[in-house]
């Protein structure tokens, strides 16, 4: 039988929301009031100015233990960004996110230092193809690609064939789609863990999404309508499996750890997989984090703290030294 844990429904509860969280999300509300309105810019545009440190939030400051190697995938070389110990136990393949438009795999150095570090693991970060300009299929088929070569590379360069997937937002998304792409395209099973944060995983927009609204805490309603345009530029239906795996057949799959906070728009998205998950046999976890903006991991406090360290916790478990 499945084991499943879910949270108590207190988390829900605004009284239990710390003074820190309010802090921090007024500061993110007010410092995106300030910002120019990213849709302005182009999102080739965007991402310059993101690297040039014109965003609203700064730069992570990049690992100088990553190595990047380039590996060949359908659409041309992808390259992956490497933080290794040594002799790790495993390995992480992390993709990131950004709405599969905007983001970089060296984006956040320090969540996958501290992964590769207390877990012991080889932490391998994709970088995908992004849209515009790339879109639906050539992101997902760069994620798929990128974990077929790490089941076929792995006990060669880490000396390890024990794997666990995740990532953020539209990376959480992309990591379940490679998850059942893999399963379902070439019979595969390689991953012990899945740690899925703060994903969309339904592109027609749940509710918490569509009715979200114009409040800028992080993510909001405009934000995920013009994200998903720009990857499916409506030329493909949004209640494929492929595309929204919501819908998709989830036997099999590994045991998944679903945070997510309560002030995210994509909260829904977390509540309504979780017990898909469960349903389908798979172990099940569901952390929901009471007042969390979207990926409130990457701000300082701590509520991150807590995410952080059960994360790290559901990966050594999955995978032990």
């Amino acid at each position: 039988m499945a084991h499943i844990v879910f949270p108590s429904p207190d988390v829900f509860s605004e009284d239990s929301v710390s003074p820190e969280t309010r802090a921090i999300n007024s500061e993110i509300v007010k410092l995106l009031d300030e910002a120019p309105d990213q849709w302005s810019f182009a999102p080739a545009v965007r991402r310059a100015r993101r690297r040039q440190g014109h965003g609203p939030f700064p730069l992570a400051p990049r690992s100088e233990r990553a190595t990047t190697l380039d590996i060949e995938g359908p659409h041309g070389p992808i390259p992956l960004r490497i933080i290794s110990p040594d002799n790790p136990s495993g390995v992480y393949l992390h993709i990131h996110g950004g709405g599969w438009t905007i983001g970089a795999a060296d984006e956040q150095d320090p969540r996958l230092e501290r992964i590769a570090d207390n877990c012991n693991l080889a932490v391998v970060s994709v970088e995908y193809r992004l849209a515009p300009e790339h879109p639906y299929p050539q992101g997902p088929d760069d994620c798929e690609a990128a974990a077929l070569w790490l089941v076929k590379s792995a006990m060669d360069r880490f000396g390890t064939d024990r794997f666990a997937i995740g990532g953020e937002s539209a990376g959480a998304h992309l990591s379940l789609v490679t998850l059942l792409r893999l399963r379902d395209r070439h019979g595969l099973t390689p991953f012990r863990a899945a740690n899925l944060v703060a994903g969309c995983f339904d592109l027609r927009l749940t509710p918490s999404a569509a009715t979200w609204g114009e409040e800028k805490l992080v993510l909001n309603t405009r934000d995920m309508r013009k994200f998903i345009e720009c990857f499916l530029r409506d030329e493909h239906a949004p209640d494929d499996p492929d595309i929204s795996p919501i819908f998709a057949d989830l036997a099999g799959l590994p045991p998944a750890l679903i945070s997510v906070g309560t002030r995210d728009p994509l909260l829904d998205d977390s509540l309504f997989l979780a017990p898909r998950w469960a349903a389908a046999g798979n172990d099940t976890e569901l952390a929901v984090y009471p007042g969390g903006a979207h990926v409130f991991m990457a701000f300082p406090g701590d509520l991150a703290e807590q995410s952080l360290a059960r994360m790290d916790s559901f990966l050594s478990k999955a995978i032990p030294a």
